[in-house]
């Protein structure tokens, strides 16, 4: 969600001194009880405050005045809630305003996933932003990702997030969009990915149709960065590639186009990448179509999932998407997949490519062409002088 524009120039700089006692100054304004004007006019200058680094900055040492703010942010009308919200969308958005917030509200991330999951609360979009934003970063979504787990043992907090996502019209005032980077930032942890992966809760079955959600490039984003977060664990290959999930398929369509492929490739291919229409479209978010290969590259590190992938048929889909695709990173992260899809197996005793030792100065020489792929990467898209 975007940030609002910063007060006017004729202002005082936010970190003088006298801005940090005008800010201080606007305390009493945002308690609860304050006239609802003055009370709405006070969080409107927050929230320009916030749309700055200077802003942020001054916000940053202003506990009291971020737990009023917090406190607004989940209020009933006629407070500015919504306002405070996107101030805290905004503020969540800046790496460096995590800790203060935290600091002075260490019940800030359950008490905004309470906001974003009531069915009722007609800012729960900002709410879902806000937590997508604070759990980008490994401390917030240690500290939610906690909270989730002491209110919820069995894991039913994630399973409400999942419920939300996976319901149309959960909330008939929010679509809720930002459910998705949240997940998928939760889904980081480990403990998160045990519950997705759990073969008798059916969560990551529920997920998959989301990939081709066509409203929003959000929720698919999330989506698909939550499923490849999942295929680092090995271990679950064969059954996310096996007939209780079958995920494949789901990984493929939205890189898919309307080729026309011979009746043998055609057989090859799983039924649901058959025969597609000739209006079919790629999934046109390029950091989506890129997450993609990266799951199916993922789920290509032992010998049975390259197996379960090559029998699928999966190179055919990204040959075409290779001669297709106009982003450079993508078409690299495309060939490196169809390397593997093609090459030879690797000895016994290195088929787990997840589990393979490199050696430091091969590790080392390995990140340095990669830093020196992307710097390349990085020219052939500069634009000509």
């Amino acid at each position: 969600m975007g940030e609002t524009g910063a007060s006017g120039a004729g202002e005082r700089a936010p970190g003088r001194p006298e801005a940090q006692a005008e800010a201080a100054e606007l305390l009493p304004f945002l308690a609860p009880g304050a006239r609802a004007d003055l009370q709405a006019a006070a969080v409107r200058h927050v929230l320009a405050l916030t749309g700055s680094e200077p802003g942020r900055s001054l916000l940053a040492g202003q506990a009291a005045l971020l737990r009023a703010l917090v406190q607004l942010a989940g209020a009933p009308a006629p407070a500015p809630a919504r306002d405070a919200a996107r101030a805290l969308v905004n503020l969540a958005a800046d790496p460096g305003l995590h800790e203060p917030l935290l600091a002075a509200d260490p019940g800030l991330p359950a008490r905004l996933l309470g906001l974003a999951l009531d069915p009722q609360w007609p800012w729960a979009d900002e709410a879902a932003a806000a937590l997508a934003n604070l759990s980008r970063e490994p401390a917030p979504c240690a500290a939610l990702s906690e909270a989730l787990a002491s209110a919820d043992p069995e894991g039913s907090g994630l399973e409400r997030i999942v419920r939300a996502l996976c319901t149309p019209g959960y909330n008939a005032r929010a679509p809720l969009h930002y459910l998705g980077p949240l997940l998928s930032n939760l889904s980081q942890r480990p403990a998160a990915r045990a519950f997705l992966l759990d073969p008798d809760r059916c969560v990551v079955q529920r997920l998959l149709p989301l990939t081709q959600h066509p409203d929003s490039s959000v929720r698919r984003g999330g989506v698909v960065g939550t499923l490849r977060n999942c295929c680092f664990e090995h271990r679950h290959h064969e059954w996310l590639l096996g007939p209780e999930v079958d995920i494949l398929p789901f990984l493929l369509l939205p890189l898919a186009g309307p080729e026309d492929f011979s009746e043998e490739e055609m057989d090859r291919l799983p039924v649901d990448l058959q025969y597609l229409p000739p209006d079919k479209q790629r999934e046109p978010d390029a950091d989506i179509r890129k997450m993609l290969v990266e799951a199916i590259m993922l789920l290509t590190a032992t010998a049975p999932g390259r197996k379960l992938v090559r029998d699928q048929g999966a190179y055919l889909i990204l040959r075409e998407l290779h001669s297709w695709e106009p982003e450079p990173a993508v078409q690299a992260a495309c060939e490196k997949l169809i390397q593997v899809l093609i090459g030879d197996e690797p000895e016994r005793g290195m088929e787990n490519l997840l589990e393979v030792q490199v050696p430091e100065d091969v590790e080392r020489r390995l990140q340095q062409l990669d830093r020196e792929e992307q710097e390349q990467l990085q020219r052939e898209r500069a634009p000509a002088s």
